[in-house]
């Protein structure tokens, strides 16, 4: 459990007191904040009431009405991630209380990670792996676990933000054709790498593979159904490294059980840390724990943007990371 200070403390202490979530610790200084007190808090623990100034927290810590209100003195939430649909902006706005996420610094890495599930299906490396796991090989074989070859397929993005231009950069060089789809064209990127631009309907059923990069929101959240399944190529291959709950995962299973999916590689799951065993179990599902960003620069980076953030607001000057909406 975190150790956390008797809820009617006041603001009589030497220095502020900060909530900063416990994981973090490995990644930052011994003393990230030396003008604050900081109170490390653990993703099991409920987010305490008292006098604190700023809470650093993960995306798996929910900031709404309810702990917003045992903050009074809050003065900036600064996560330490992309998303951000665990707080509640416009109860953080009522209050003004800045949110800050950290951007940018995990561009690479998650772009890195989507590649590697995009291989993994393509190339059936589960199905492979479990036939040696099993002693069922029986030797080379010319139709033995024919995959997708990507050179000169079509990659299908849908959401150009920093890390859908990121995986489209990379499918240029396995020579791959590059469309996407979002809310406002790209003109950059299409000069870029040549990527055109598709309407989602057109982009599903012209993609050998979906990558999915959309944040989640009241418009996306569950905006692949079984009618969007259906529009996708027979044979199409689905990867989701953003948000687990754009996906509504029963129609998932449907859709691969019955062929018209090739296969999925999915880092994110609609509930968190439980996933779906007919997922996990599925021979054409590669799934992963949520670790798009898992390598130690990035993680580094984030924890570091996340206290510059907080730094910053406390200190009187603007985020450098600000959420708008």
């Amino acid at each position: 459990m975190a150790s956390v200070p008797k809820q009617n403390d006041g603001p009589g202490g030497s220095r502020p007191r900060v909530l900063v979530a416990a994981e973090l610790k490995p990644l930052l200084p011994d003393d990230p904040l030396p003008d604050h007190e900081v109170v490390w808090i653990a993703t099991e623990d409920p987010t305490p009431r008292g006098d604190f100034v700023a809470i650093v927290p993960l995306l798996s810590r929910p900031i709404g009405e309810k702990e917003l209100n045992g903050l009074p003195r809050l003065r900036v939430v600064a996560q330490c991630a992309v998303g951000y649909d665990n707080i509640d902006l416009e109860a953080a706005a009522r209050r003004e209380v800045p949110v800050t996420n950290t951007p940018d610094v995990l561009t690479e890495s998650t772009a890195d990670l989507a590649w590697a599930l995009i291989l993994a299906v393509a190339r059936r490396m589960k199905e492979g792996q479990e036939m040696l796991a099993h002693d069922a090989w029986t030797g080379w074989s010319p139709t033995q676990l024919l995959g997708l070859e990507l050179n000169e397929s079509v990659l299908g993005i849908v959401g150009a933000g920093r890390i859908g231009r990121a995986v489209g950069r990379r499918g240029v060089g396995f020579g791959m054709t590059i469309l996407y789809t979002d809310e406002y064209a790209q003109p950059d990127f299409e000069t870029e790498i040549g990527a055109a631009r598709r309407e989602l309907p057109d982009l599903l059923g012209e993609s050998d593979v979906v990558s999915v990069h959309v944040p989640s929101n009241a418009e996306t959240r569950g905006m692949f159904d079984a009618r969007r399944f259906s529009w996708m190529k027979p044979g199409g291959l689905f990867v989701n490294t953003a948000r687990g709950d754009l996906v509504d995962e029963a129609a998932l299973v449907e859709a691969l059980d019955q062929g018209r999916l090739g296969g999925a590689g999915l880092d994110v799951f609609s509930r968190e840390p439980q996933v779906p065993r007919e997922l996990v179990a599925h021979p054409k599902v590669v799934a992963l724990p949520h670790i798009g960003s898992a390598t130690t620069h990035t993680r580094r980076a984030m924890a570091g943007l996340a206290l510059e953030n907080a730094r910053e607001v406390l200190a009187g000057r603007d985020p450098v990371t600000p959420v708008t909406h």
